[in-house]
């Protein structure tokens, strides 16, 4: 019976991890730089659905930056991922990539 019992939490503990990482991957975003302001901090992108911030259609917005120095790394035109979240009730990019 413990062999069961094990078997169970075994099984559970890997169903959890699984969510866990699935939720992960759907909190990121992908888009296109249209618009960088370094004076701002802001940078516009046009995007897909952003389900973190329950926005299922896509658009194009400008954002505040989290940290200035990200808007170095990328490019108008480029392809991108990343993150965005509430910080002080305005919606501000994260964390930046770009696309392979």
């Amino acid at each position: 019976m413990k062999t069961n019992g094990l078997v169970a939490l075994v099984a559970l503990v890997g169903l959890s991890l699984s969510s866990v990482a699935g939720y992960a991957q759907d909190a990121g975003a992908s888009g296109e730089v249209k618009k960088i302001d370094e004076a701002a901090g802001k940078i516009t992108l046009k995007h897909g659905p952003i389900k973190s911030l329950d926005m299922d259609e896509g658009m194009t917005m400008v954002f505040r930056v989290k940290d200035p120095a990200m808007l170095k790394s990328v490019k108008v035109g480029d392809k991108v991922k990343f993150d965005a979240g509430r910080v002080d009730g305005q919606i501000v990019v994260t964390s930046i990539q770009k696309s392979k």
